[in-house]
């Protein structure tokens, strides 16, 4: 019996890696032995968190899938979605997951063999896929599959930025000449060249990409020499990729302004930084591990007379998350390592006093000025007032 386990990094022939799979499979099949596919497992308990790398990597434990009666489905399936992504490949198309699904479909509807192959749904294909790309130890770009992923919403007046087609040929766009509009990259940042005008002194990026919008309508990178990005909530793989490009391109301090409650530091910043369990084989190109948490802090609640609030024990989803932050101080590498110990006293301070308060409540603190928002977290930059 053959356990296959091929690791392959960025750029290897994934054609010939797949070939490689499938003719052990079938080595194995006539010995008359029972193939094994082995996958690196994404979870929690394979995470690792070292601070001098600044994200989660993944462990040593594999998904192992025997050929048996209970897989013999899924080892086919597997199969049967290579050759569909191997196709793309080949010929230079590209797909989303849920145009996957469909070709599959497509295929078994003019072939009546392969209906025991058949996606009762999509959640069955989007299983395979991710399972081929744990075995493979790849991107699902690498396949030609691209979700519909947008960097989040990007405004300044000092970026320039260089994008390589698919053709070869060089687009450059200057954020300064957009007006009103935002640049916004799409799901392969790596494929951009950033340039600084002139010097560019801070990048923040704010959860909810409405209160973005504001900032910039009411003139904040026109005062500011700064990168400003709305991460329309729980950060996509783009939002994060391209925060990684500008943390390692133009090396300026980064700063995430965001609610205060468990759901925005675990789901999303901790994401943003550090990547997540279910993402181990992508997080090296999609987190930002220099990226600062400005606040909302507990400490800026009394200091900027700021409104919070008490979470409902009614309110499911509030609930879930505090449930979730208990579980992350017990369990995830990443709040459990001293290095992060303030970011894992905030949860400990929410699961503690039931409260949250949401990033708009600095529109409070003098509501006749529109810009002092802006001033709060000027002065927060500049004092050092962050995580």
């Amino acid at each position: 019996m053959s356990t296959i386990s091929i690791k392959i990094g960025k750029g290897k022939d994934v054609a010939h890696l797949s070939k490689e799979v499938c003719e052990m499979m079938l080595r194995d099949l006539e010995r008359a032995q029972r193939p094994v596919l082995e996958a690196t497992k994404c979870a929690l308990d394979n995470s690792f968190y070292n601070p001098k790398v600044g994200y989660l990597t993944p462990g040593n434990k594999k998904v192992k899938t025997e050929l048996n009666v209970s897989s013999v489905q899924k080892m086919a399936r597997a199969i049967f979605m290579l050759e569909i992504l191997l196709r793309n490949i080949k010929v230079g198309a590209v797909n989303n997951k849920r145009e996957l699904y469909y070709i599959a479909k497509g295929e078994v509807k003019h072939n009546p063999k392969l209906k025991s192959l058949d996606f009762a749904d999509q959640d069955e294909s989007d299983a395979i896929i991710d399972f081929i790309c744990e075995m493979f130890e790849i991107y699902r770009e690498e396949l030609n599959c691209f979700a519909n992923d947008r960097g989040g919403q990007t405004y300044s007046l000092q970026l320039e930025v260089t994008e390589t087609m698919p053709d070869g040929k060089k687009a450059v766009i200057d954020l300064s000449k957009l007006g009103t509009s935002p640049f916004q990259p799409k799901n392969r940042p790596q494929a951009l060249k950033l340039k600084a005008k002139k010097k560019i002194d801070f990048a923040l990026i704010v959860e909810s990409e409405a209160t973005a919008n504001t900032f910039v309508s009411n003139g904040f990178t026109r005062r500011n020499n700064c990168i400003l990005i709305g991460a329309q909530g729980v950060p996509s793989n783009a939002v994060r990729g391209w925060c990684k490009l500008i943390q390692d391109q133009l090396r300026i301090p980064m700063f995430f302004f965001g609610d205060l409650d468990a759901y925005t530091l675990q789901n999303i910043f901790r994401t943003l930084k550090a990547g997540s369990a279910a993402s181990l084989i992508r997080n090296s190109d999609f987190s930002a591990p220099d990226v600062k948490f400005l606040g909302v802090l507990p400490e800026d609640i009394k200091k900027y007379e700021l409104h919070d609030y008490g979470v409902k024990e009614t309110d499911v989803g509030e609930m879930r998350a505090l449930k979730k932050a208990k579980d992350a101080l017990d369990n995830d590498p990443f709040f459990k390592d001293k290095k992060n110990k303030h970011l894992s006293e905030i949860l400990q301070w929410l699961l503690k006093n039931k409260r949250r308060c949401e990033q708009q409540s600095l529109f409070m603190v003098d509501p006749k000025d529109p810009t002092m928002p802006e001033k709060v977290i000027l002065e927060k930059i500049k004092k050092g007032s962050y995580i």
